[in-house]
């Protein structure tokens, strides 16, 4: 009888932990999701949004989702698009904003505005696909997850029930929310009030127009009359939300990859530099990332090469790094400012384009990208440098700059100081007027 009770005591134990071992990945891979997916956890909080790989925190976003009036049949096409980088995201971000905010139920795959290969100021040839720079199905799937209202078509042509191609209706979000008299460059600090009167003009629309209602039988598509990329006050949100929602813009695979290569790179080639003789020399990785806005197409009021170049280089020696990493469209002013660094500071300055011809496959990669891709390369090199030096106001370096700022508190960072540096970033400008000076970006860009 005690052997038969020692027998039912050892099996009751040896479940008890077999049941326990199971149930060990399960509980990992949940609070790991609940990590992103849940203000519950505190885990999101600690991670670094400054990384172009950092994963997609979805909670913020679904609860604005959640908070929504939904209006079906209402679709939102966010092609009206142009520029560089920092303004195709930001603008891309604030018209998915409008369109939740307005409830649609739907939103057309964005195409990207291409460029001119023989005129870098001509920013309007023709469209390219969403995947020209993002990641589409990391888009697709984050946005449908935090918001599974949205139905994501490929084309206009899509939409249920349309039945012939629609025609979108032009609008300006900011006329909607009777502003008064103030400068027309204006953030929208009204735009809780857009999806009321977006609502209210839907209404009298289809009676002008003896139109149905919009429906999921009678779809009705919307689309931007001017660029918003610098419409909203963002923190409006909430500073959890702003850290976050321009995760849902991922760079697509092959270039994020290659960027973070150059990066590794310039890690490596940043171990070389220093007065200090190769055969005692401890090398350091740390290297400074300039931003050097000199292009043809740059405002005749924006910070020049001088005032750039000398403040970039100062803040380098000061820092002690003996490498920079330097982004710019101009070969010229690039050949210059890498002089100027050798000769008298004593700093080796590298390109994307330096750095990969040692690597054959890595060259031939980036050779295949247009000017503005390529631009995605020097983005991500400047999210990994430990300082980065910019200009404002141009949107590539503010863009660089607050997304590196997200590092500092994480899910709540407070918004950036303007005019001021912090612990990673520092853009040369003119930090007076708020409108000459073009502040207000500041206010209206999306990490």
């Amino acid at each position: 009888m005690a052997r038969y009770r020692n027998i039912l005591v050892t099996s009751f134990f040896v479940s008890l932990i077999t049941l326990w071992l199971c149930r060990l990945p399960h509980l990992s891979w949940y609070n790991q999701a609940a990590a992103f997916s849940s203000p519950a956890s505190t885990a999101s909080a600690d991670l670094d949004l400054s990384r172009v790989d950092a994963p997609f925190v979805s909670w913020p976003l679904a609860r604005v989702c959640k908070e929504t009036t939904w209006n079906p049949g209402v679709v939102f096409i966010c092609d009206d698009n142009s520029g560089g980088i920092g303004n195709i995201r930001n603008y891309l971000l604030t018209c998915v904003r409008y369109a939740i905010e307005a409830g649609a139920t739907g939103l057309v795959l964005p195409r990207i505005r291409g460029r001119s290969s023989n005129d870098l100021a001509d920013l309007f040839v023709e469209h390219q696909p969403f995947e020209y720079y993002f990641d589409k199905k990391h888009f697709t799937s984050s946005l449908q997850t935090a918001c599974p209202e949205i139905a994501i078509y490929k084309s206009v042509n899509d939409i249920p029930n349309a039945g012939k191609p629609l025609e979108p209706e032009k609008i300006q979000p900011i006329t909607y929310t009777k502003r008064g008299g103030c400068d027309q460059r204006e953030l929208n600090k009204h735009s809780d009030r857009f999806g009321i009167e977006f609502r209210k003009h839907m209404e009298k629309t289809s009676k002008e127009n003896k139109f149905p209602f919009p429906s999921m039988e009678h779809p009705r598509a919307y689309a931007m009359a001017w660029g918003v990329q610098f419409d909203l006050q963002v923190y409006r949100d909430g500073p959890e939300f702003v850290s976050t929602f321009g995760g849902l813009l991922k760079f697509r695979k092959d270039i994020m990859d290659l960027g973070l290569k150059t990066a590794k790179y310039m890690r490596q080639y940043a171990t070389t530099q220093g007065t200090t003789p190769p055969d005692k020399r401890i090398g350091s990785t740390n290297f400074t990332g300039m931003h050097l806005r000199s292009e043809s197409d740059a405002l005749a009021f924006w910070p020049k090469f001088e005032q750039q170049s000398h403040a970039y280089l100062e803040k380098t020696r000061a820092l002690e790094f003996h490498a920079a990493y330097l982004a710019t469209g101009n070969e010229t002013e690039a050949d210059k400012l890498t002089e100027i660094a050798r000769s008298k500071y004593l700093i080796g300055v590298m390109t994307k384009r330096k750095l990969l011809e040692p690597y054959h496959s890595d060259l031939k990669a980036l050779d295949k990208l247009t000017w503005d891709q390529q631009a995605l390369i020097d983005y991500i090199v400047l999210l990994e440098c430990q300082y980065f030096t910019g200009v404002s106001p141009s949107s590539f370096s503010m863009n660089v700059a607050l997304k590196r700022h997200t590092k500092m508190d994480g899910l709540y960072t407070r918004p950036w100081k303007i005019g001021r540096e912090d612990e990673r970033s520092m853009l040369v400008g003119s930090y007076e007027k708020y409108w000459e000076d073009w502040l207000f970006m500041f206010d209206s860009i999306w990490p």
